[in-house]
């Protein structure tokens, strides 16, 4: 049994709460500075003590693990705190504010022998591991060719983005990439696991839409469109829309035979046959293919629902406990160091470019190896 505890006690600390007690864990301690937020959070879980000051917490509970939900600023000095005093760590989206801090913390953990992962929870859906099984069984006939990510947001959300939007000092617009930097973790994360390279190409475009302008919102970018190369031979797309419609949350990978489609959304996967039939069948052939595919993809969502298995954080399950496993068992770490420091490093670059004259930028090949 692991002794976990969790700072900043917001919303998604409660999904945090249940999947740590649902691998037989223990939470030994909350922590939130504004006092009704920890006692909240205390009160409705099983949890041994809540503070209001991070030191005081790890001193007295001694938790071995430090979940942090926390808002993005304070993510570096809350996770260098945390891994100094020797705690495994596991850090909620967006993993750092740069990849200057991202690689720090990467260090800090490896030079005090903790483990220390990002919450990119949608990597871990029921259809993302099948997606990535399907291609480590080598469906796709080879290395991606290319690779499409689509990650829209929809900002009619009453939860947030009227706050944001309502809120010229929010914390969302203080962040280098605002808006942007907050959500697109996962959809440039889906991509990063398939890279190759430390050091892509990127091409970054983004801009206000017509809506927001309309409402006098100029400083909120909610349109981007972003181009990735490996130096011919893995390219990539990534899309962020607020104003698209449908709301897609969609990858797609094509290899040197066959292509994928995942639907994060809905929870559908197909699988795309790269040679073509013969004649006028290709014409009938392949929409029975399509029909058969959604029809199993609709049974086995119906399965994952009656066995209790279909939530929307299922996700998030996952990743949890496969990190707990990689903590109490020496199991390789669900997401590599290599993919998270790959991930700021995309974020970094298209960061800089949006708003800016620079239309251009290369991450760095003299950025330290990761693993």
């Amino acid at each position: 049994m692991l002794k976990a505890a969790i700072v900043g006690c917001g919303k998604v600390a409660d999904a945090h709460a249940s999947h740590i007690l649902s691998t037989g864990s223990e939470i030994v301690g909350v922590c939130d500075r504004e006092p009704l937020m920890a006692k909240q959070l205390y009160e409705r879980f099983p949890v041994k003590a809540y503070y209001t000051d991070l030191a005081e917490m790890v001193s007295e509970s001694k938790p071995e693990v430090v979940h942090i939900t926390t808002s993005p600023a304070s993510h570096f000095e809350v996770a260098r705190f945390c891994l100094e005093k020797g705690c495994h760590v596991y850090v909620e989206k967006p993993f750092a504010l740069n990849a200057a801090d991202a690689q720090h913390m990467v260090d800090l953990a490896k030079a005090k022998g903790v483990k220390l992962t990002a919450g990119h929870n949608h990597q871990f859906s029921h259809v993302a591991r099948r997606l990535r099984a399907a291609v480590a069984d080598g469906y796709l006939g080879g290395p991606p060719v290319h690779m499409e990510s689509y990650y829209c947001y929809n900002l009619a959300d009453p939860s947030y983005a009227r706050a944001l939007l309502g809120d010229k000092r929010h914390w969302v617009r203080k962040l280098p990439g605002r808006l942007l930097h907050n959500i697109i973790s996962h959809g440039i994360a889906r991509i990063a696991e398939f890279l190759t390279t430390d050091s892509p190409q990127v091409i970054a475009y983004g801009h206000v839409s017509p809506l927001l302008k309309s409402i006098g919102e100029t400083d909120i970018v909610d349109e981007l469109r972003v181009i990735l190369s490996e130096e011919e031979r893995t390219t990539a797309y990534f899309t962020f829309s607020s104003q698209m419609r449908p709301s897609l949350h969609e990858f797609r990978i094509y290899g040197p035979k066959n292509g994928l489609i995942m639907d994060h959304h809905h929870e559908i996967l197909i699988r795309l046959r790269g040679a073509k039939y013969k004649s006028y069948a290709d014409h009938f052939i392949p929409p029975v293919s399509f029909a058969q595919q959604h029809l199993a993809n609709l049974i086995g969502n119906a399965k994952l629902f009656l066995g209790r298995d279909f939530r929307m954080d299922s996700g998030m399950k996952f990743l949890i406990e496969s990190f707990y496993r990689s903590i109490r068992e020496g199991a390789p770490l669900p997401i590599s160091y290599r993919e998270i420091l790959l991930t700021a490093r995309i974020m970094d670059a298209i960061f800089q470019q949006v708003g800016s004259a620079q239309p251009l930028r290369r991450i760095s090949s003299h950025a330290q190896p990761v693993m």
